[in-house]
């Protein structure tokens, strides 16, 4: 009798399996079924493949100087045109997208670590709250994008620096939205039961307490990659982003104002990229907030 009740274990555990991957599953086609995230999921992918692949996909290089064709308007040969120097510009604005993309995506992760360590010692220790808090008020007293192009002006212009005043420019506001969330499941009666029953601060905090708080920081950060984006492009267009003659769409804008009247191509092409990862990351964001907040399925299915 014994040796037939032995497999029980066995069956509750792949029986949990399951379920865990039926939850995830169901997740996923939601998450995919939603208009929103669908559109802006293809457009990111697009981009980041773009990126990807500048390399093999370019015409040309990008630091290519051409003076026979100085200023060429769109063609065959060029089908963005050419700038002052004659560099193909889908050229430039290919490897521009991977310098944009990468920078957003170290400034995305930055942030998400320091904006998730400072909102949860916040809420956590209630001894530093006031003081981590007071600390990102300041920061934010300032304009975000004079923030970073202060911070970004003082340490000189590079890529790692312009991730540096971003990262600085944007955690404050995600601390305080995760800040905002711990507090709202500390306060859940599995986080009481959790204490009542000896369990540690740091099972508390990663295996309860953030893995119920991921949601608005997950969705904040689709918004802070969007507008990284952007002030990574304002940067690099005032000089104080990555330093020429490597391309960025921020400094390829630049080149293009000079010429704005004769040379249309050189300024719009890039800017519509610019518009169009912008639009593609804030559906994405939009799909996110609908499919991880149920309150939000609830109020729209409701109108």
């Amino acid at each position: 009798m014994a040796a037939e009740a032995a497999p029980a274990p066995l069956s509750l555990a792949a029986e949990i399996a399951r379920a865990r991957r039926r939850r995830r599953a169901a997740f996923l086609r939601r998450l995919f079924g939603h208009p929103s995230f669908l559109i802006g999921f293809v457009i990111l992918a697009a981009f980041a493949a773009t990126a990807l692949l500048a390399d093999r996909i370019a015409p040309y290089a990008p630091t290519k100087i051409d003076y026979r064709a100085i200023l060429a308007p769109p063609s065959a040969a060029h089908w963005f045109g050419t700038d002052g120097f004659g560099r193909d510009i889908l050229s430039r604005i290919l490897h521009g997208t991977r310098v944009s993309l990468t920078i957003g995506l170290w400034v995305v992760a930055m942030v998400g670590v320091f904006g998730t360590l400072l909102g949860t010692l916040a809420s956590y220790v209630r001894w530093l709250d006031g003081l981590i808090m007071r600390g990102l008020d300041g920061l934010m007293a300032f304009p975000g994008v004079l923030l970073a192009i202060a911070l970004a002006a003082a340490l000189g212009p590079s890529e790692t620096n312009a991730i540096i005043a971003l990262t600085v420019t944007f955690t404050p506001r995600t601390a305080r939205i995760v800040r905002a969330s711990v507090l709202v499941v500390q306060g859940m009666q599995y986080i009481e039961a959790a204490h009542a029953v000896g369990a540690g601060h740091g099972r508390i905090v990663f295996r309860y307490i953030l893995a119920n708080a991921l949601s608005p920081l997950i969705v904040q950060l689709t918004f802070v990659f969007a507008v990284s984006i952007i002030a990574e492009a304002i940067l690099s267009f005032l000089g104080v982003g990555p330093p020429p003659p490597a391309p960025s769409l921020g400094n390829i804008i630049a080149d293009g104002r000079s010429y704005i009247q004769e040379a249309w191509w050189i300024a719009v092409f890039p800017g519509i990229v610019i518009a169009v990862a912008v639009l593609g990351l804030n559906l994405m964001g939009d799909g996110l907030r609908d499919v991880l907040d149920p309150r939000q399925r609830v109020e729209r299915g409701g109108h």
